[in-house]
């Protein structure tokens, strides 16, 4: 009986220590991956709060292109009024047809095909033709404007809105592009932090998988340990049972050998040392 308990307390012991060795080492890995999910849960937070700020300017940015797209439209539509007011003025004045500055784009124009286009004879007599025909146009709507005083400073007012106009554009496409810089930043950043939210998720639950694998071998561990110690107490109860068991005996052998020696002396023996200490052992001197 205390050989079995003896050998079921060290198969426990074994199992144990393993259970112990088992934890030590999840609970290692669930650290590691504690540590990694809150890294990643800080950089989650970081790219939030950088996507956040990103959105800020973005608006900001939407604000300026919003407030720059009013001004250039009220702008075109006074450059448009007055370019409206100039046509009447030409119809009034039998000034009909294309404007002073479309004819000198339309000059200028064919002057640099003549320039740089290789022509035949015919086609440049032709092109030649055109010009002349467009600067001849040109003079006489530029004598028309400038002894019309009122259609040029007219035109010049609404030529110079017209520029205004161009310029709170040319502003309005630069704040534009800036907030749609800003908005694909932000989307970057919120793409970027929901791929690290999803890594956190993966390492969150690898360690809590670890953590619930060490708190099993723990439990393993405890109960090992407290069944050791429920078969000690029975192995200690075993060895001074056996233990008593053998000193009943002992006695018994001890007090027939000092009855056996007590007779010997009443008979008149002599007695040895050892005869005396077992005697003395007994209690029977």
């Amino acid at each position: 009986m205390l050989k079995e308990l003896q050998k079921k307390r060290s198969d426990l012991k074994d199992i144990s220590e393993e259970a112990k060795e088992k934890r030590n080492s999840l609970n290692a890995e669930a650290s590691v991956l504690a540590a990694k999910r809150n890294d990643l849960n800080k950089k989650t937070k970081d790219l939030i709060n950088e996507a956040q700020e990103l959105k800020v300017l973005r608006d900001e940015i939407n604000e300026k292109v919003s407030e720059y797209k009013n001004k250039r439209d009220d702008t075109n539509a006074k450059a448009n009024e007055l370019f409206s007011k100039a046509d009447s003025i030409r119809k009034q004045s039998n000034m009909g047809g294309p404007s002073i500055k479309a004819l000198r784009k339309d000059i200028d124009r064919l002057e640099f095909a003549q320039q740089t286009e290789v022509l035949s004879t015919s086609k440049e007599r032709e092109l030649v033709g055109k010009i002349t025909q467009l600067q001849k146009q040109y003079h006489v709507k530029k004598v028309q404007l400038e002894s019309n005083s009122e259609l040029k400073d007219l035109l010049d007012e609404a030529q110079k809105i017209r520029d205004e106009a161009s310029e709170f554009h040319t502003e309005l496409a630069e704040y534009a592009r800036q907030a749609q810089e800003y908005h694909e930043k932000m989307i970057a950043a919120f793409k970027e932090a929901d791929k690290t939210r999803a890594e956190s998720d993966v390492a969150h639950r690898e360690f809590v998988k670890a953590q619930e694998a060490a708190d099993e071998q723990h439990k393993a561990f405890i109960n090992a340990q407290k069944e050791i110690r429920d078969l000690d107490k029975e192995i200690f109860k075993l060895k001074k049972k056996d233990k008593e068991g053998k000193s009943r005996v002992v006695k018994s052998e001890l007090q027939k050998d000092a009855k056996s020696i007590f007779e010997k002396f009443k008979g008149g023996a002599k007695l040895t040392t050892e005869d005396l200490m077992t005697l003395q052992r007994s209690g029977l001197v």
